[in-house]
């Protein structure tokens, strides 16, 4: 049996680019026991900032758990299952949505890219009132991930 390359560790930029390139990720909080919770989650990153944004609602667990422990992980998936990003650092909760068109619902409708923005935008913002919707920030510290160049 030959072994094949091993894997690589991404640069800064490369990791920022894989980021970029995917919108779902598995978002890791920490339970009050310490465990790990995970869940998949659809997210924007903004490199300038160095924050990932997640759109959730109120009453969710990792929404409990980022207030009671703001440590928190993005797991991103590169081009194979050696390939991989994460972005780890504390996160913020933001105000529910409580008016349309407060702070927190612009920077929910900000989230979605221009090409997706909904037509009534107004009707956008009234849901998410209607939902208590909040905007999870999380302001990375740390970068890592791999790469593995395999020929397909």
């Amino acid at each position: 049996m030959t072994q094949g390359p091993a894997p690589r560790a991404l640069s800064d930029q490369a990791l920022s680019e894989l980021l970029s390139s995917q919108q779902f990720g598995t978002l890791a909080t920490v339970k009050r026991n310490g465990h790990p919770h995970l869940t998949t989650m659809l997210y924007t990153w903004d490199p300038e900032a160095g924050v990932v944004r997640f759109s959730t609602t109120a009453d969710r667990t990792k929404v409990k758990h980022l207030r009671n422990n703001p440590r928190a992980a993005l797991h991103v998936p590169g081009g194979n299952v050696w390939s991989f990003a994460v972005a780890e650092g504390e996160a913020e909760v933001s105000e529910v949505t409580t008016v349309p068109g407060d702070a927190t619902g612009r920077e929910l409708l900000a989230m979605i890219p221009e090409a997706a923005r909904p037509e009534d935008e107004e009707a956008f913002l009234v849901q998410q009132v209607a939902e208590r919707r909040v905007v999870l920030r999380l302001k990375v510290g740390r970068l890592y991930g791999t790469a593995l160049d395999i020929e397909g």
